[in-house]
């Protein structure tokens, strides 16, 4: 646990959705309030209605500025940005009114940490539909963070129970992937990786790539692509001072890095390392956007309509993403990758 309570940004999200259910219901973890100065970007009359249904022990706040909150247990310090219309208001519905909401929150908090008056943001869930009928342009958190940040290609890492993995390619075919997997891209994000970790404080960084084909390809019995490209691209890293290994077959590598083999996986596609994060622990997974000017967790859910203001939301990822973003934070170098 840290002793440096660094001021975490927490964009309150699509408020149709459960972020500021499990906002509040994380904040009423004293435990917190140990860790790090939680600051919601948000509007006040919504946490004021999410206390209401959860019903927890919580009294909101309003200030101006990062500076003035208190940050003590029992009061939720917010930066009410007041727009949202509450006659308006419908909970698991898709609204434009909160898909404008939402990235107003999220460019605030942007604003802040680029201004360094925040040391980090844990970012709650937005809905796609609801930015597109406000039409923003913007798909998700990753595009907007890249665009507000001025960080081209940012770099995705989960963390579970102190297993890290990133992603050589995102959301692409299988076949794709395949295309994608050359000796040059498995360098440049072993390279990638390392710095990643480097600024988040990280001094030990054993990287592991995992393999493509069943055990590896076993030496080209099951496939090239480790002979021809994945490996090569392990041995140009290593030349570059990277403590880089494998292929490690994609059985083994991510239990190896739960109990300190490794210090983070390169997963090759998105299910591969999506799967075993999840399996390790759904609620528990957190993602990382690494590449930004400043730190960014997030949960790994989006706003479950069907189930918010119904007070059955778990607040465990929340939480969760919290607390890393308290971690990581007093460590956290602000210089671009």
């Amino acid at each position: 646990m840290t002793t440096v309570r660094e001021i975490i940004a927490i964009p309150m999200g699509d408020a149709a959705g459960i972020g500021p259910e499990i906002t509040v219901k994380s904040l009423a973890k004293e435990e917190l309030y140990t860790m790090c100065k939680p600051l919601v970007v948000g509007d006040a009359n919504i946490l004021r209605k999410a206390i209401e249904v959860t019903g927890v022990n919580l009294k909101v706040r309003v200030v101006s500025s990062p500076a003035e909150g208190s940050y003590e247990f029992g009061t939720i310090d917010v930066m009410d940005l007041a727009n949202i219309n509450m006659e308006d208001f419908a909970p698991g519905e898709v609204s434009a009114q909160n898909g404008q909401a939402a990235f107003e929150f999220i460019k605030r908090s942007v604003e802040l940490a680029m201004a360094g008056e925040v040391k980090a943001i844990a970012t709650t869930p937005i809905n796609k539909e609801s930015l597109k009928a406000a039409k923003v342009p913007y798909i998700g958190h990753t595009e907007m963070l890249e665009d507000l940040g001025g960080a081209p290609d940012p770099l995705t890492m989960f963390q579970v129970k102190g297993m890290r993995i990133f992603f050589l390619t995102r959301h692409v075919s299988v076949a794709e992937a395949i295309t994608q997997m050359t000796k040059e891209r498995v360098r440049d994000y072993l390279n990638r990786c390392d710095k990643a970790l480097q600024r988040l404080g990280v001094e030990s960084r054993k990287l592991a790539v995992a393999g493509l084909n069943p055990h590896s390809g076993e030496g080209g019995l099951f496939g090239m692509e480790e002979v021809e490209e994945i490996k090569p691209g392990v041995e140009l890293a290593k030349a570059d001072g990277i403590d880089a290994y494998g292929p490690v077959p994609a059985d083994s590598v991510f239990f190896q890095a739960l109990n300190g083999k490794y210090d983070a996986v390169l997963s090759l596609y998105h299910d591969q390392g999506h799967i075993a994060a999840k399996m390790t622990d759904f609620h528990r997974t957190i993602s990382i956007t690494n590449g930004l000017p400043f730190l960014r967790t997030s949960v790994d859910h989006g706003t479950a309509f069907d189930i918010a203001w119904k007070n059955i939301a778990s607040e465990v990822s929340m939480y969760e993403c919290i607390k890393l973003a308290a971690e990581y934070a007093p460590k956290f170098t602000r210089e671009s990758l």
